[in-house]
């Protein structure tokens, strides 16, 4: 559909109490390729939420046309559903579509006059979705993305990666005229990725995608919306790709620390202006020795005056531009180099590691963990960690070792966001000040920046580092780390 577009003015949304959304407008019409970005919990998936009609704003309006497909972070695997189920769902339209030109292709066989116009509206909607192809693509995209082809497989029989992955490919195959993308890239290893990037580069119509993968930002972003908060308080909007918003970004935090440094630099010059007149005021009443009391007098009315002068300037001055946020904080160990930590000997999970695995880790040691989804790396990390009991060998913690273990996915709260769970996970374990780190697809649910700002603890901290991820731009960033393939 050519004017297929997602409209939203003026958006609004209020969430316990607190403002999530406040004044955001944004459009995603044919041809965009538009990402939602910020930090956890300000609401990128709250909108794409209100641009697909799965939540009312509290203000503003959200207008559609044309058809629309959302994927979300959260799949309930409950309910008896099948792969069978997703795939049907998901080229329904193409089905309906075909099923309408056979009905109208009857009504004109029996001489329906009425039925050339139903006939033309439904041969214009097949056209559009290329509906005899939609089972082929759908098929297409289940292997692309490793995933699960069985349609009488359950989906509470699968693994949350695999019913993520069929999902997605059900989508990507249904060819919607707009997507709305919440974290696709989860779950997925580096074909998936590929995959993934190719489909959105020539997806015929519009998407808004909201994720961390800055690879992906990068290969398929044209506009970004950001989120994040500001000194006025609005969100922005970045044309020029991830280049364009990485500089505006840049320029836009930039003023913003120049401002709250100047308004700070200038409520403390008040305060000390306040200070000195109090301090003249008391030290005023000891005039040098042989002046009278008369003198002492008639010069207290006046520093009374400037001390009133002072402290109501200094009551009248108020910081109006809020306090910048503060980047995520990773607390130096200062683990000594070289220190055994563990060892790994001839590990081996049955069903899941089942090449025997041996390693050591000492203070400042860093490794990567890599290989397709199913080769058994968040087992390994999850045996390093102690936290699953190896089938064969066995893992040993050194004397002071103190591990922490980031797990591929937190436990759900109601009241958090899954990226605001992931940060507070993250910076629970980091206080801590672990000196081994066993790091899970870390990257999961960040934000671009938090995703910065952790890649150049990871690089920097004295502890030892072991990380599983398929991030590819984290793997370009850790590129120098030795690495290890499952």
């Amino acid at each position: 559909m050519r004017n297929a577009h997602i409209r939203a003015e003026n958006i609004h949304v209020v969430l316990g109490g607190r403002p999530v959304l406040s004044d955001v407008s944004v459009t995603v019409s044919t041809g965009s390729r538009l990402a939602v970005v910020g930090e956890n919990g300000r609401g990128k998936t709250t909108l794409l939420h209100v641009l697909a009609g799965l939540r009312r704003p509290d203000s503003g309006t959200v207008r559609r046309a044309g058809s629309l497909a959302v994927v979300r972070q959260e799949l309930d695997a409950h309910g008896g559903g099948t792969v069978g189920t997703l795939v049907a769902d998901a080229i329904r339209p193409a089905l309906l579509a075909l099923r309408a030109i056979d009905d109208a292709t009857a009504a004109l066989t029996a001489g329906s006059e009425a039925a050339a116009d139903a006939y033309a509206n439904a041969l214009e909607a097949a056209t559009r979705l290329d509906a005899w192809d939609a089972p082929r693509r759908v098929d297409i995209a289940l292997a692309g993305l490793d995933a699960c082809t069985d349609r009488d497989r359950r989906l509470d029989t699968l693994s949350v990666g695999q019913r993520y992955r069929v999902r997605l490919a059900c989508v990507l195959g249904a060819r919607d005229d707009l997507m709305l993308l919440d974290e696709p890239t989860n779950h997925l290893d580096a074909g998936g990725l590929d995959f993934l990037t190719g489909r959105l580069r020539h997806h015929p119509g519009g998407f808004a995608v909201v994720t961390h993968d800055r690879a992906l930002l990068r290969d398929v972003a044209g506009e970004f919306l950001d989120l994040d908060p500001t000194a006025d308080g609005r969100p922005r909007l970045y044309a020029g790709g991830c280049p364009g918003w990485r500089e505006g970004r840049a320029r836009l935090w930039a003023s913003w620390l120049a401002e709250y440094a100047a308004e700070q630099a200038e409520h403390e010059r008040l305060k000390v202006a306040v200070s000195e007149a109090r301090d003249r005021l008391s030290t005023g009443w000891r005039p040098d020795k042989g002046t009278g009391r008369h003198q002492r007098q008639s010069r207290a009315p006046g520093m009374v005056q400037a001390l009133r002068r002072r402290q109501d300037t200094l009551d009248e001055h108020r910081l109006t531009v809020p306090v910048p946020p503060q980047p995520l904080l990773c607390p130096d160990p200062a683990a000594r180099p070289g220190v055994p930590l563990l060892d790994c000997l001839g590990v081996r999970v049955t069903g899941r590691l089942s090449v025997p695995t041996t390693l050591a880790l000492s203070g400042g040691d860093r490794l990567v963990v890599t290989g397709p989804n199913g080769a058994g790396k968040s087992t390994l990390l999850a045996v390093l960690a102690g936290r699953r009991e190896p089938s064969a060998g066995e893992v040993r913690h050194r004397p002071g070792a103190r591990v922490a273990w980031l797990s591929q996915e937190s436990e759900p709260d109601g009241h958090l966001s899954p990226g605001e769970r992931r940060r507070r996970q993250l910076t629970e374990l980091l206080a801590a000040r672990p000196n081994l780190l066993i790091l899970d697809e870390p990257t999961n649910h960040l934000s671009a920046s938090l995703v910065d700002d952790l890649t150049t603890a990871l690089r920097t901290t004295t502890a030892a580092v072991v990380v599983a991820t398929h991030d590819r731009q984290m793997l370009a960033d850790l590129a120098a780390w030795p690495v290890l393939r499952l």
